[in-house]
Protein backbone atom coordinates (compact mmCIF):
# COMPACT_ATOMS: atom_id res chain seq x y z
CA UNK A 1 0.00 0.00 0.00
CA UNK A 2 1.41 3.38 -1.04
CA UNK A 3 2.03 5.85 1.77
CA UNK A 4 0.91 9.46 1.44
CA UNK A 5 1.81 12.11 4.01
CA UNK A 6 -0.56 15.07 4.45
CA UNK A 7 0.96 18.12 6.15
CA UNK A 8 -1.75 20.69 6.96
CA UNK A 9 -2.59 22.61 10.13
CA UNK A 10 -6.34 22.62 9.38
CA UNK A 11 -7.42 19.45 11.17
CA UNK A 12 -10.88 19.14 9.56
CA UNK A 13 -9.57 19.65 6.04
CA UNK A 14 -6.70 17.26 6.70
CA UNK A 15 -9.09 14.61 8.04
CA UNK A 16 -11.45 14.97 5.09
CA UNK A 17 -8.64 14.64 2.61
CA UNK A 18 -7.29 11.61 4.51
CA UNK A 19 -10.67 9.83 4.32
CA UNK A 20 -10.98 10.48 0.59
CA UNK A 21 -7.49 9.13 -0.08
CA UNK A 22 -8.00 6.09 2.15
CA UNK A 23 -11.05 5.20 0.07
CA UNK A 24 -8.70 5.14 -2.93
CA UNK A 25 -6.56 2.52 -1.19
CA UNK A 26 -3.71 4.73 0.03
CA UNK A 27 -2.06 4.42 3.44
CA UNK A 28 -2.34 7.92 4.96
CA UNK A 29 -0.09 9.66 7.47
CA UNK A 30 -0.96 13.06 8.94
CA UNK A 31 1.04 15.92 10.41
CA UNK A 32 -0.03 19.44 11.54
CA UNK A 33 3.30 21.15 10.88
CA UNK A 34 6.62 20.83 9.06
CA UNK A 35 8.62 19.57 12.03
CA UNK A 36 6.34 16.63 12.80
CA UNK A 37 5.93 15.95 9.07
CA UNK A 38 9.68 15.63 8.65
CA UNK A 39 9.82 13.14 11.55
CA UNK A 40 7.16 11.00 9.86
CA UNK A 41 9.20 11.06 6.65
CA UNK A 42 12.22 9.77 8.57
CA UNK A 43 10.22 6.89 10.09
CA UNK A 44 8.14 5.83 7.07
CA UNK A 45 8.64 4.91 3.42
CA UNK A 46 6.52 7.71 1.94
CA UNK A 47 5.92 8.08 -1.80
CA UNK A 48 4.17 11.47 -1.94
CA UNK A 49 3.77 14.46 0.40
CA UNK A 50 0.69 16.70 0.14
CA UNK A 51 1.81 19.87 1.89
CA UNK A 52 0.07 23.15 2.68
CA UNK A 53 1.99 26.31 1.81
CA UNK A 54 1.35 28.32 4.99
CA UNK A 55 2.07 26.35 8.15
CA UNK A 56 2.68 27.38 11.79
CA UNK A 57 6.43 26.67 11.63
CA UNK A 58 7.28 27.63 8.06
CA UNK A 59 6.45 27.87 4.38
CA UNK A 60 5.81 24.75 2.32
CA UNK A 61 7.51 26.25 -0.76
CA UNK A 62 10.72 26.84 1.20
CA UNK A 63 10.45 23.39 2.82
CA UNK A 64 10.62 21.48 -0.48
CA UNK A 65 14.46 21.59 -0.79
CA UNK A 66 14.75 20.09 2.72
CA UNK A 67 12.56 17.16 1.66
CA UNK A 68 14.25 16.65 -1.72
CA UNK A 69 17.75 16.81 -0.23
CA UNK A 70 17.01 14.22 2.45
CA UNK A 71 14.47 12.13 0.49
CA UNK A 72 15.15 12.71 -3.24
CA UNK A 73 12.68 10.02 -4.39
CA UNK A 74 9.69 11.54 -2.53
CA UNK A 75 7.37 13.68 -4.67
CA UNK A 76 5.81 16.83 -3.20
CA UNK A 77 2.46 18.36 -4.18
CA UNK A 78 1.78 21.78 -2.64
CA UNK A 79 -1.72 22.81 -1.56
CA UNK A 80 -2.66 26.45 -1.01
CA UNK A 81 -5.82 28.38 -0.21
CA UNK A 82 -4.61 31.39 -2.19
CA UNK A 83 -2.90 30.65 -5.48
CA UNK A 84 -0.02 32.96 -6.38
CA UNK A 85 1.83 32.59 -9.65
CA UNK A 86 5.14 33.53 -8.03
CA UNK A 87 4.69 30.80 -5.37
CA UNK A 88 3.82 28.25 -8.03
CA UNK A 89 6.89 29.11 -10.13
CA UNK A 90 9.19 28.96 -7.10
CA UNK A 91 7.65 25.68 -5.94
CA UNK A 92 8.40 24.02 -9.29
CA UNK A 93 11.94 25.43 -9.25
CA UNK A 94 12.41 23.95 -5.78
CA UNK A 95 11.41 20.50 -7.04
CA UNK A 96 7.65 20.26 -6.42
CA UNK A 97 5.72 17.75 -8.54
CA UNK A 98 2.84 20.24 -8.81
CA UNK A 99 1.12 23.19 -7.12
CA UNK A 100 -2.68 23.28 -6.78
CA UNK A 101 -5.29 25.54 -5.17
CA UNK A 102 -7.60 24.10 -2.50
CA UNK A 103 -11.24 24.11 -3.56
CA UNK A 104 -10.63 25.11 -7.18
CA UNK A 105 -8.54 22.05 -8.03
CA UNK A 106 -10.17 19.35 -5.85
CA UNK A 107 -10.97 17.20 -8.89
CA UNK A 108 -7.29 17.24 -9.86
CA UNK A 109 -5.92 15.86 -6.57
CA UNK A 110 -6.66 12.15 -7.10
CA UNK A 111 -5.35 11.81 -10.71
CA UNK A 112 -2.39 14.05 -9.84
CA UNK A 113 -1.61 11.87 -6.84
CA UNK A 114 -1.59 8.72 -8.97
CA UNK A 115 0.84 10.36 -11.40
CA UNK A 116 3.11 11.44 -8.54
CA UNK A 117 3.07 7.91 -7.06
CA UNK A 118 3.85 6.44 -10.47
CA UNK A 119 6.84 8.78 -10.85
CA UNK A 120 8.11 7.99 -7.33
CA UNK A 121 7.87 4.23 -7.99
CA UNK A 122 9.65 4.58 -11.35
CA UNK A 123 12.48 6.51 -9.69
CA UNK A 124 12.84 3.75 -7.10
CA UNK A 125 13.04 1.10 -9.83
CA UNK A 126 15.67 3.12 -11.70
CA UNK A 127 17.68 3.52 -8.49
CA UNK A 128 17.46 -0.23 -7.79
CA UNK A 129 18.55 -1.01 -11.36
CA UNK A 130 21.49 1.40 -11.08
CA UNK A 131 22.48 -0.22 -7.79
CA UNK A 132 22.36 -3.71 -9.33
CA UNK A 133 24.52 -2.52 -12.22
CA UNK A 134 26.98 -0.85 -9.83
CA UNK A 135 27.11 -4.01 -7.70
CA UNK A 136 27.59 -6.18 -10.78
CA UNK A 137 30.55 -4.14 -11.95
CA UNK A 138 32.15 -3.26 -8.63
CA UNK A 139 35.73 -4.37 -7.95
CA UNK A 140 34.36 -6.76 -5.31
CA UNK A 141 32.75 -8.86 -8.04
CA UNK A 142 36.09 -9.53 -9.76
CA UNK A 143 36.80 -13.01 -8.43
CA UNK A 144 40.18 -14.36 -7.44
CA UNK A 145 42.70 -14.84 -4.63
CA UNK A 146 46.02 -14.68 -6.47
CA UNK A 147 48.71 -12.13 -5.79
CA UNK A 148 48.81 -11.24 -9.49
CA UNK A 149 45.11 -10.35 -9.53
CA UNK A 150 45.41 -8.42 -6.27
CA UNK A 151 48.17 -6.25 -7.78
CA UNK A 152 46.08 -5.54 -10.88
CA UNK A 153 43.02 -4.66 -8.77
CA UNK A 154 45.07 -2.25 -6.67
CA UNK A 155 46.22 -0.44 -9.81
CA UNK A 156 42.66 -0.26 -11.17
CA UNK A 157 41.31 1.12 -7.89
CA UNK A 158 43.98 3.81 -7.77
CA UNK A 159 43.26 5.08 -11.27
CA UNK A 160 39.45 4.67 -11.16
CA UNK A 161 38.51 8.04 -9.71
CA UNK A 162 40.78 10.04 -12.01
CA UNK A 163 40.23 11.15 -15.58
CA UNK A 164 43.44 9.51 -16.80
CA UNK A 165 43.34 7.41 -19.97
CA UNK A 166 43.76 3.72 -19.14
CA UNK A 167 45.24 1.09 -21.44
CA UNK A 168 44.22 -2.47 -20.51
CA UNK A 169 46.49 -5.10 -22.01
CA UNK A 170 46.36 -8.87 -21.88
CA UNK A 171 45.29 -11.93 -23.79
CA UNK A 172 41.80 -12.46 -25.15
CA UNK A 173 39.37 -13.66 -22.50
CA UNK A 174 41.20 -12.26 -19.44
CA UNK A 175 38.34 -9.90 -18.57
CA UNK A 176 39.51 -6.53 -19.87
CA UNK A 177 35.96 -5.22 -20.39
CA UNK A 178 35.00 -6.31 -16.85
CA UNK A 179 37.88 -4.22 -15.51
CA UNK A 180 36.89 -1.29 -17.73
CA UNK A 181 33.33 -1.35 -16.41
CA UNK A 182 34.54 -1.63 -12.82
CA UNK A 183 36.83 1.38 -13.31
CA UNK A 184 33.89 3.36 -14.72
CA UNK A 185 31.47 2.37 -11.94
CA UNK A 186 34.02 3.43 -9.31
CA UNK A 187 34.71 6.79 -10.96
CA UNK A 188 33.02 10.16 -10.57
CA UNK A 189 31.59 9.61 -14.06
CA UNK A 190 29.45 6.61 -13.04
CA UNK A 191 26.18 8.55 -13.31
CA UNK A 192 26.81 8.91 -17.05
CA UNK A 193 27.09 6.31 -19.79
CA UNK A 194 29.65 3.55 -20.21
CA UNK A 195 29.84 3.09 -23.97
CA UNK A 196 31.76 0.12 -25.42
CA UNK A 197 32.89 -0.21 -29.03
CA UNK A 198 34.88 -3.16 -30.41
CA UNK A 199 37.24 -1.83 -33.08
CA UNK A 200 37.71 -5.26 -34.69
CA UNK A 201 34.01 -5.75 -35.44
CA UNK A 202 33.48 -3.19 -38.20
CA UNK A 203 35.00 -2.07 -41.48
CA UNK A 204 36.85 1.27 -41.50
CA UNK A 205 33.83 3.16 -42.90
CA UNK A 206 31.31 1.71 -40.45
CA UNK A 207 33.70 2.08 -37.50
CA UNK A 208 34.17 5.77 -38.34
CA UNK A 209 30.39 6.25 -38.48
CA UNK A 210 29.89 4.37 -35.18
CA UNK A 211 32.58 6.44 -33.47
CA UNK A 212 31.88 9.94 -34.85
CA UNK A 213 28.28 9.68 -36.02
CA UNK A 214 26.99 11.05 -39.32
CA UNK A 215 24.53 13.49 -40.84
CA UNK A 216 21.63 12.49 -43.04
CA UNK A 217 22.78 12.04 -46.64
CA UNK A 218 26.49 11.91 -45.75
CA UNK A 219 26.81 8.67 -47.71
CA UNK A 220 24.63 6.06 -49.39
CA UNK A 221 22.40 4.55 -46.73
CA UNK A 222 22.66 7.49 -44.30
CA UNK A 223 18.89 8.01 -44.17
CA UNK A 224 18.90 10.04 -40.95
CA UNK A 225 21.25 11.71 -38.50
CA UNK A 226 23.09 9.25 -36.25
CA UNK A 227 24.77 9.96 -32.93
CA UNK A 228 28.26 8.54 -32.59
CA UNK A 229 29.76 6.80 -29.59
CA UNK A 230 31.78 9.94 -28.83
CA UNK A 231 28.54 11.86 -28.32
CA UNK A 232 26.93 9.03 -26.34
CA UNK A 233 29.96 8.94 -24.01
CA UNK A 234 29.87 12.67 -23.22
CA UNK A 235 30.33 13.01 -19.46
CA UNK A 236 30.96 9.29 -19.12
CA UNK A 237 33.43 6.66 -20.31
CA UNK A 238 34.26 5.44 -23.83
CA UNK A 239 35.71 1.93 -23.92
CA UNK A 240 37.50 1.05 -27.16
CA UNK A 241 38.13 -2.68 -27.18
CA UNK A 242 40.73 -4.21 -29.52
CA UNK A 243 42.06 -0.73 -30.32
CA UNK A 244 45.07 -2.34 -32.00
CA UNK A 245 42.72 -3.26 -34.87
CA UNK A 246 41.75 0.36 -35.58
CA UNK A 247 42.81 1.51 -39.08
CA UNK A 248 45.67 4.04 -39.15
CA UNK A 249 43.51 6.78 -40.74
CA UNK A 250 41.04 6.58 -37.85
CA UNK A 251 43.86 6.51 -35.33
CA UNK A 252 44.90 9.99 -36.50
CA UNK A 253 41.35 11.29 -36.04
CA UNK A 254 41.05 9.69 -32.61
CA UNK A 255 44.33 11.27 -31.53
CA UNK A 256 42.98 14.72 -32.44
CA UNK A 257 39.82 14.07 -30.40
CA UNK A 258 41.92 13.08 -27.39
CA UNK A 259 43.98 16.27 -27.70
CA UNK A 260 41.10 18.72 -28.27
CA UNK A 261 37.90 16.95 -27.09
CA UNK A 262 36.44 18.02 -30.44
CA UNK A 263 35.25 15.94 -33.39
CA UNK A 264 33.27 16.38 -36.59
CA UNK A 265 30.48 14.06 -37.66
CA UNK A 266 30.68 12.54 -41.13
CA UNK A 267 28.95 14.93 -43.54
CA UNK A 268 29.12 17.89 -41.14
CA UNK A 269 31.45 20.89 -40.93
CA UNK A 270 30.72 22.11 -37.41
CA UNK A 271 32.90 20.68 -34.62
CA UNK A 272 31.23 19.10 -31.60
CA UNK A 273 32.67 18.67 -28.13
CA UNK A 274 32.66 15.57 -25.96
CA UNK A 275 34.06 15.37 -22.44
CA UNK A 276 34.70 11.65 -22.04
CA UNK A 277 37.18 9.40 -20.27
CA UNK A 278 38.89 6.88 -22.53
CA UNK A 279 39.67 3.30 -21.56
CA UNK A 280 41.27 1.25 -24.33
CA UNK A 281 42.06 -2.46 -24.47
CA UNK A 282 44.18 -4.66 -26.68
CA UNK A 283 45.69 -8.13 -26.84
CA UNK A 284 48.47 -6.81 -29.07
CA UNK A 285 51.88 -5.46 -28.07
CA UNK A 286 51.24 -1.86 -29.14
CA UNK A 287 54.84 -0.83 -28.47
CA UNK A 288 56.11 -3.36 -30.99
CA UNK A 289 53.24 -2.53 -33.35
CA UNK A 290 54.17 1.16 -33.24
CA UNK A 291 57.87 0.42 -33.79
CA UNK A 292 56.93 -1.61 -36.86
CA UNK A 293 54.58 1.19 -38.07
CA UNK A 294 51.39 -0.84 -37.75
CA UNK A 295 50.10 1.45 -35.00
CA UNK A 296 50.66 5.20 -34.62
CA UNK A 297 53.45 5.86 -32.10
CA UNK A 298 51.93 9.22 -31.06
CA UNK A 299 48.58 7.55 -30.30
CA UNK A 300 50.32 4.74 -28.42
CA UNK A 301 52.08 7.23 -26.14
CA UNK A 302 48.78 9.11 -25.67
CA UNK A 303 47.02 5.88 -24.70
CA UNK A 304 49.79 4.50 -22.52
CA UNK A 305 49.38 7.00 -19.68
CA UNK A 306 48.35 4.27 -17.26
CA UNK A 307 48.76 0.69 -18.46
CA UNK A 308 47.25 -2.23 -16.59
CA UNK A 309 48.35 -5.66 -17.77
CA UNK A 310 45.82 -8.34 -16.83
CA UNK A 311 47.70 -11.64 -16.43
CA UNK A 312 46.39 -14.79 -18.15
CA UNK A 313 44.62 -17.41 -16.08
CA UNK A 314 47.55 -19.84 -16.27
CA UNK A 315 49.64 -17.32 -14.32
CA UNK A 316 47.08 -17.12 -11.51
CA UNK A 317 45.99 -20.69 -10.84
CA UNK A 318 44.76 -19.72 -7.35
CA UNK A 319 41.89 -17.93 -9.08
CA UNK A 320 40.64 -21.04 -10.90
CA UNK A 321 38.86 -22.65 -7.92
CA UNK A 322 36.87 -19.54 -6.84
CA UNK A 323 36.02 -18.73 -10.47
CA UNK A 324 34.86 -22.30 -11.08
CA UNK A 325 32.71 -22.20 -7.93
CA UNK A 326 31.14 -18.91 -9.04
CA UNK A 327 30.35 -20.22 -12.54
CA UNK A 328 28.95 -23.48 -11.15
CA UNK A 329 26.49 -21.50 -8.98
CA UNK A 330 25.61 -19.21 -11.87
CA UNK A 331 24.89 -21.96 -14.39
CA UNK A 332 23.22 -24.28 -11.87
CA UNK A 333 20.69 -21.49 -11.24
CA UNK A 334 20.27 -20.81 -14.97
CA UNK A 335 19.56 -24.48 -15.71
CA UNK A 336 17.23 -24.85 -12.70
CA UNK A 337 19.53 -27.29 -10.93
CA UNK A 338 20.64 -27.24 -7.35
CA UNK A 339 24.23 -26.07 -7.00
CA UNK A 340 26.40 -28.95 -8.16
CA UNK A 341 29.38 -30.19 -6.16
CA UNK A 342 32.82 -30.11 -7.79
CA UNK A 343 34.85 -33.29 -7.37
CA UNK A 344 38.52 -32.77 -6.37
CA UNK A 345 39.70 -34.57 -9.54
CA UNK A 346 37.60 -32.20 -11.67
CA UNK A 347 39.14 -29.18 -9.97
CA UNK A 348 42.62 -30.67 -10.25
CA UNK A 349 42.25 -30.97 -14.03
CA UNK A 350 41.02 -27.38 -14.21
CA UNK A 351 44.06 -26.17 -12.26
CA UNK A 352 46.49 -28.08 -14.47
CA UNK A 353 45.09 -26.91 -17.78
CA UNK A 354 46.90 -23.96 -19.48
CA UNK A 355 43.66 -22.11 -20.42
CA UNK A 356 44.61 -20.49 -23.74
CA UNK A 357 41.12 -18.91 -23.77
CA UNK A 358 41.52 -17.68 -20.17
CA UNK A 359 38.48 -16.87 -17.98
CA UNK A 360 36.12 -16.92 -20.96
CA UNK A 361 37.17 -20.48 -21.80
CA UNK A 362 36.78 -21.57 -18.15
CA UNK A 363 33.28 -20.09 -18.09
CA UNK A 364 32.32 -22.01 -21.25
CA UNK A 365 33.77 -25.28 -19.92
CA UNK A 366 31.81 -24.96 -16.67
CA UNK A 367 28.57 -24.09 -18.50
CA UNK A 368 28.98 -27.18 -20.72
CA UNK A 369 29.71 -29.43 -17.73
CA UNK A 370 26.67 -28.17 -15.79
CA UNK A 371 24.39 -28.75 -18.80
CA UNK A 372 25.74 -32.28 -19.37
CA UNK A 373 25.61 -33.29 -15.71
CA UNK A 374 22.88 -35.77 -14.85
CA UNK A 375 23.92 -36.11 -11.20
CA UNK A 376 24.59 -33.65 -8.39
CA UNK A 377 28.37 -33.57 -8.99
CA UNK A 378 30.75 -32.41 -11.69
CA UNK A 379 33.10 -35.24 -12.68
CA UNK A 380 36.03 -35.37 -15.09
CA UNK A 381 34.08 -37.11 -17.83
CA UNK A 382 32.10 -33.87 -18.29
CA UNK A 383 35.21 -32.01 -19.46
CA UNK A 384 36.01 -31.68 -23.20
CA UNK A 385 37.99 -34.68 -24.47
CA UNK A 386 41.01 -32.65 -25.58
CA UNK A 387 41.14 -30.99 -22.18
CA UNK A 388 41.00 -34.31 -20.34
CA UNK A 389 43.74 -35.65 -22.59
CA UNK A 390 46.05 -32.65 -22.18
CA UNK A 391 45.46 -32.40 -18.45
CA UNK A 392 46.04 -36.11 -18.01
CA UNK A 393 49.16 -36.05 -20.15
CA UNK A 394 50.67 -33.32 -17.99
CA UNK A 395 54.02 -31.63 -18.51
CA UNK A 396 57.09 -33.75 -18.96
CA UNK A 397 59.68 -32.88 -16.27
CA UNK A 398 62.89 -31.36 -17.56
CA UNK A 399 66.40 -32.48 -16.69
CA UNK A 400 68.28 -29.98 -14.52
CA UNK A 401 71.18 -30.10 -17.04
CA UNK A 402 69.19 -29.79 -20.28
CA UNK A 403 69.19 -26.66 -22.42
CA UNK A 404 65.39 -26.61 -22.10
CA UNK A 405 65.67 -26.51 -18.32
CA UNK A 406 68.14 -23.61 -18.49
CA UNK A 407 65.92 -21.77 -20.99
CA UNK A 408 62.85 -22.27 -18.82
CA UNK A 409 64.65 -20.96 -15.72
CA UNK A 410 65.98 -17.95 -17.60
CA UNK A 411 62.56 -17.04 -19.03
CA UNK A 412 61.02 -17.36 -15.58
CA UNK A 413 63.67 -15.03 -14.10
CA UNK A 414 63.05 -12.42 -16.79
CA UNK A 415 59.26 -12.63 -16.28
CA UNK A 416 59.79 -12.17 -12.56
CA UNK A 417 62.05 -9.17 -13.26
CA UNK A 418 59.40 -7.55 -15.49
CA UNK A 419 56.64 -8.42 -12.99
CA UNK A 420 54.78 -10.45 -15.61
CA UNK A 421 55.02 -7.86 -18.40
CA UNK A 422 55.49 -10.20 -21.34
CA UNK A 423 56.07 -7.45 -23.90
CA UNK A 424 59.01 -6.15 -21.86
CA UNK A 425 60.24 -9.70 -21.20
CA UNK A 426 60.22 -10.47 -24.94
CA UNK A 427 62.23 -7.29 -25.58
CA UNK A 428 64.83 -8.21 -22.95
CA UNK A 429 65.03 -11.79 -24.24
CA UNK A 430 65.33 -10.44 -27.80
CA UNK A 431 62.58 -12.74 -29.09
CA UNK A 432 59.16 -12.08 -30.59
CA UNK A 433 56.14 -11.86 -28.32
CA UNK A 434 54.54 -14.84 -30.08
CA UNK A 435 57.68 -16.91 -29.39
CA UNK A 436 57.55 -15.96 -25.75
CA UNK A 437 53.90 -17.03 -25.45
CA UNK A 438 54.78 -20.35 -27.10
CA UNK A 439 57.63 -20.88 -24.61
CA UNK A 440 55.33 -20.00 -21.71
CA UNK A 441 52.84 -22.63 -22.92
CA UNK A 442 55.59 -25.17 -23.57
CA UNK A 443 57.14 -24.83 -20.10
CA UNK A 444 53.82 -24.25 -18.28
CA UNK A 445 55.13 -20.99 -16.80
Amino acid sequence: MKKILIIDDEEKLRGLLARILKSEGFDILEAPDLKSGFKKLELNDVEVVLCDVKLPDGNGVDFIPNIKTRFPLVEVILLTAFGKISDGVQAMKNGAFDYIVKGDDNDKIIPLLYKAVEKAELQKKVLQLEKRIADKYSFDTIIGKSKALEQVLNLAKKVANTDSTVLLTGETGTGKEVFAQAIHENSHRNAKSFVALNCSTFSKEILESELFGHKQGAFTGALKDKKGFLEEANGGTLFLDEIGEMPLELQAKLLRVLETNEYIQIGDTTPKKSNFRLIAATNRDLKTESEEHRFRADLYFRLNIFEINIPPLRERTKDIAPLAEYFVKQFSAKTNKKTLAVLPEFLHKLENYPWPGNVRELKNVIERAVILSSTDVLSCDLLPYEMQHQAAQGIKPLSAFSMQSIEKLHIQKVLNYTKGNKAEAARLLEIGIATLYRKIDEYNL
